[in-house]
Order: structure tokens, then sequence, then C-alpha cells
């Protein structure tokens, strides 16, 4: 009993001292666009706003993975308090390096904006996530979203889908994709891009073999996302996003999740891992909120027109 109660002062103790002294977290970023950097921008004013005084080492990988996987090993060398992972890539290395870490360098993970994070090997439960990590995961809920490209295209009887097949929530997402296309009526035509600079090439081939191109939240292809709207624009292809900040860049449209509440929402979970709530007691979290965008200048240009009822819906539509 008294060895039970001195550990819990002992964590009290820690806590306050660390809160006063202040975090260290390092971040490995998989690449910068403008919805990963959202989320690190929201993880930064969460604290910021609660007053807790943080210093970052923010790593970036530039959307490549033997680059993600040097930065997860060098994380485990600083010693952090909290290290953050942004995206499935830089998770996958983060936790790779962390697993063969020694026990007097294992430090809390807590990765965010990864779709699937058991189909990448991050968790075998979500309720039950492991000893060292946890996160915020930005899973599609898919059938709405593909419900808003049949509503602009009622007829839509191809869909094409750009991803980088090396990228597990990309994966995971056309998997969902193909098992929906059938029962919703339209025929799903892939293609992919493995680095950014593959990414026009691999837009042009979808042009005459489908109505519209979607992207989901693929790290390489959003990364080049200009390449793919100036396709788009020039085939009258319209170019759907599952990320809104896409949108303002020229995707038509997209009904996807606020990147910087989901980087909040992330801020939250680690302020309670780095005041003592081990990762495993905090199941993975999702985020519910969908947010409608709609670029109705180059829904124009692409050839389609806003559908009015979505144009009400929509939180921001671009002219």
């Amino acid at each position: 009993m008294k060895r039970a109660l001195f550990l819990l002062l002992a964590s009290i103790l820690w806590a306050q001292g660390a809160m006063a002294a202040g975090y260290r977290i390092s971040v490995n970023q998989f690449v910068e666009h403008p919805a990963l950097d959202a989320v690190l921008r929201g993880i930064q004013d969460h604290f910021s706003e609660r007053g807790l005084e943080v210093e970052y080492k923010v790593h970036n990988a530039q959307a490549n993975m033997g680059t993600a996987t040097q930065i997860g090993q060098q994380m485990i060398g600083e010693k952090a308090d909290l290290l953050i992972a942004i995206a499935t890539p830089s998770a996958q290395a983060t936790a790779q390096a962390l697993g063969k870490a020694p026990p007097p360098l294992k430090r809390p993970l807590l990765f965010t904006a990864v779709t699937d994070p058991v189909a990448a090997g991050l968790v075998k439960d979500l309720q039950h996530p492991g000893r060292w990590i946890t996160g915020v995961s930005d899973r599609l809920p898919l059938r709405e979203h593909l419900r808003m490209v049949q509503s602009f295209l009622p007829g839509l009887r191809r869909l094409g889908v750009l991803y980088n097949a090396g990228e597990a929530n990309s994966k995971s997402i056309v998997s969902g994709m193909r098992a929906l296309s059938g029962e919703m009526g339209f025929e799903l035509v892939e293609a992919t891009a493995a680095r950014t600079a593959d990414v026009y090439q691999a837009a042009k081939s979808l042009v005459g073999r489908a109505d519209a191109i979607f992207i989901p939240t693929d790290n390489t292809i959003v990364s080049a996302l200009e390449s793919v709207i100036k396709v788009g624009v020039q085939n009258r292809l319209p170019v759907f996003a599952a990320d809104v900040d896409s949108v303002a860049r020229g995707a038509v449209a997209a009904m996807g999740f606020d990147y910087y509440r989901h980087g909040r929402q992330t801020g939250a979970m680690a302020e309670r891992i780095l005041g003592g709530t081990p990762p495993a007691e905090i199941p993975v979290e999702f985020q519910q909120e969908l947010e409608l965008q709609i670029n109705a200048g180059y829904a124009e240009r692409m050839g389609v027109t806003p559908p009015a009822q979505l144009l009400k819906r929509a939180s921001r539509v671009y002219r």
C-alpha cells in the first residue's frame, strides 16, 4: 500500500515537474503538403493555447520512405518525451525503429493522419493499441465520399482512382472502394504512381478510361496534386479529393476532414500521454465530423456543375 502511494505521488510530481520544465517532442512528418502541415499546426496550437511549453524537433521525409526510416532511427536517439508520426509511412518507420530500441530508449509514439492503423501494422487492436503506441486515425467514410461524386455525375460508370500502391493507407482505401464499386454501380479504374514525378503520366493514363478521378488521402499524389488538376482541366475530366485542403488547389470537391482539427485532437491525446497516461490505456481515436468544400470555378473548367443541394450544404465554395 505504501509502495503504491509512493509511486502515485512520484508520478504526480514527475508530471508537474515536466509541465514546469517543458516537454520535448520529436516529429516525423512524411511530406510537406497542406493537410499534413495543418495537422502539425493543430498540435502546436493545442499546446500553445494550453500554456504548455514544448520544444519541437520536426523532421520531414519529403515523401521518401528511406528518409522516413532514417528519421525514425534518429528520433529514438533524441530522447524526447514523446514521438509523433504524421502519416502512415512515417508512423510505420518510427514504430519499426521504436520496436528495435533498447528499453532505456523506449518512448511513447503517437501516430496521426493514419487511415488504417491495423492494416499498417501499427496496432493489433484499436481498443487496446499496445504498450508504446496509439494515435488518431483519419479513416474515410468511403460510402459518403462516393455518393458525393455520384451527386456530381449521376451517370457515373467508371471512376478512376490515383494512388501510390506502396502506401498502406492508400491500399486500404482502394480495397474499400473495390468492395463498394459493384454495389454502387460503377467500375473502378486504378492508376498508380510510386513517385511524385510519376503522377502526371499516371493521371494521363486515366484519360478516356474514366469519367472522373478520385484522389484518396495519398501523400505522394496529394504532393503533386497540381499535375492531376492540369490533366483534369485539359481533358475536362473532373478530379475529386478525399481531403478538403485539396479543394483550394483545384479539386472539384471533397467531403473530408478538417486536418487542423485533426491536429488539435492529436494534441489533446499527446497531452494525456505526457501527463502520465500510458498509450496502452488510450484507444485509437477517429475524427467524425465531415466538411464539404466545393471549387465551383474548377468544376466548370472540368465540365461539371455543382448540384444546388450540395452548394447549400458546403461549408466553403471557391469561385
